[in-house]
């Protein structure tokens, strides 16, 4: 028995959005055998907009029951029975939701008209219900109804059936299928060419557009992930409606996914991505000669053109740092900014000549290269041709890239030439510290 669903909204998401109208056509697959339909009052206002699309306005459904009235109704009407509907996944989305609201758990198959009218009739021009019914000579009485919608995807649906979906349906329906949780706009296709490898894949929206970007160990089941939990939220509907097309690159390992993931995130800036998204605010040690012929430390924002001795996301960071240069090799704390009075001729009789002074600087800029570590995390490749290779120069992220497998490498510079260098993130500093910790092996260092 098939339960042929249409409602009408206040809005297009379940968890904030209420039901105005709602039609349920009993067909036993061969013709219909019951039909029930009311108007809904919300019990919130109805935008001018739904107003203008649908005809229903605040008026008429003052004296509507309340979804909670018809539950059992309804309740008795779906279960046990298959949800037909064209978008099948927002009817029932609203319709699940409002009633475990109101007691009722509806744990119904779904079938989509849409994706089955993509199947009996291909090549089409469109599926939406008007187009493809207009494609069918069918004919829509009351266009955005209810009760005019579900009786014309009953039509539709007998028209389906007798040009051989059955087979379809049977395939579409069984507990295997994809096909009652993807999107909409996707097929069962676009997951199953997916790979069972570590990578990154990206949603694209209607315009192409990349919105989302994830990692995964196995790409094609983190994808499936995303789709199978039932989420009525606005967030969730509005992401799972934006995705038109699936891409993806693989990886390695999870590394280099984990990387590449953070690496592609900060370059495209995906709508849907929220983690690892925050702008960095990153600060620079700096050093220069001034008018005087003294060396100077000073922290400041992070230039692009210009080289710092090292780099910090946090400015508390950076003062500690200094703060602890200036204590163990005696420099002077306005020479280094962390006094804001100005350096007057007195300061500079008693700190004497330059180059005395600039001798420790230079022993304090030493030692600080000492601490950071120049090293290469090579690891296998995606075949047995290449290997995987990430390199810390001076104890920030340079770059990621493949070597041949063949490959000598020396030094840093000789990597330099099979990399792609890269912005330095804390977040990729630590995947990487953190890989070694647990792969040794992988770690190659440098003087």
């Amino acid at each position: 028995m098939y339960a042929i669903v249409d409602i009408e909204t206040t809005g297009g998401y379940a968890a904030a959005g209420g039901i105005t109208e709602i039609a349920v056509i009993i067909h036993d697959g061969t013709k219909v055998v019951k039909h029930f339909e009311t108007l809904l009052n919300p019990q919130q206002i109805i935008p001018r907009y739904i107003t203008a699309l649908t005809g229903i306005d605040n008026y008429m459904v003052q004296d509507a029951p309340a979804f909670e009235e018809v539950a059992a109704t309804l309740f008795e009407l779906l279960n046990d029975k298959i949800f037909v509907a064209h978008n099948v996944n927002f009817d029932y989305s609203f319709v699940k939701h409002n009633l475990k609201n109101a007691g009722y758990e509806l744990t119904a198959k779904k079938l989509c008209t849409v994706r089955l009218g993509r199947k009996v009739f291909p090549g089409l021009p469109s599926y939406s219900l008007g187009n493809l019914c207009r494609s069918l000579n069918i004919n829509i009485e009351n266009r955005h109804r209810a009760g005019g919608d579900a009786k014309a995807t009953a039509v539709l649906f007998d028209h389906l059936l007798a040009n051989g979906a059955e087979e379809q349906i049977g395939l579409m329906l069984k507990k295997t299928s994809s096909e009652q949780w993807l999107p909409l706009h996707l097929e069962k296709k676009d997951v199953q060419r997916l790979p069972v490898t570590p990578g990154v894949y990206y949603f694209h929206d209607n315009k192409d557009k990349i919105v989302y970007v994830g990692k995964a160990i196995n790409i094609r089941k983190r994808v499936s992930s995303h789709f199978t939990v039932n989420d009525a939220g606005r967030k969730r509907q509005n992401f799972v409606r934006t995705i038109y097309k699936i891409t993806h690159k693989e990886c390695a390992n999870e590394l280099e996914a984990i990387v590449l993931e953070n690496i592609e995130i900060r370059r495209l800036w995906p709508r849907y991505n929220q983690s690892l998204k925050k702008p960095i605010q990153r600060f620079g040690l700096y050093m220069y000669e001034d008018n005087y012929g003294y060396l100077r430390l000073g922290i400041d924002k992070k230039k692009k053109n210009l080289r710092s001795l090292y780099t910090f996301n946090l400015l508390t960071e950076g003062i500690t740092m200094l703060r602890k240069m200036i204590e163990e090799f005696e420099l002077n704390e306005k020479l280094c900014f962390l006094d804001k009075t100005s350096f007057t001729k007195d300061d500079r009789k008693k700190l004497g000549e330059p180059a005395a002074y600039n001798v420790k600087v230079s022993n304090a800029i030493a030692a600080l290269e000492k601490q950071l570590p120049t090293f290469a995390v090579v690891d296998e490749g995606s075949n047995e041709e290449e290997k995987l290779c990430l390199l810390i120069e001076r104890g920030s992220f340079w770059g990621m890239g493949r070597l041949p497998a063949a490959a000598i490498i020396n030094s840093s510079e000789d990597l330099k030439v099979f990399l792609n260098p890269y912005s330095d993130d804390d977040h990729i500093r630590n995947t990487i510290y953190a890989y070694i910790e647990t792969h040794p092996h992988t770690k190659i260092s440098f003087v």
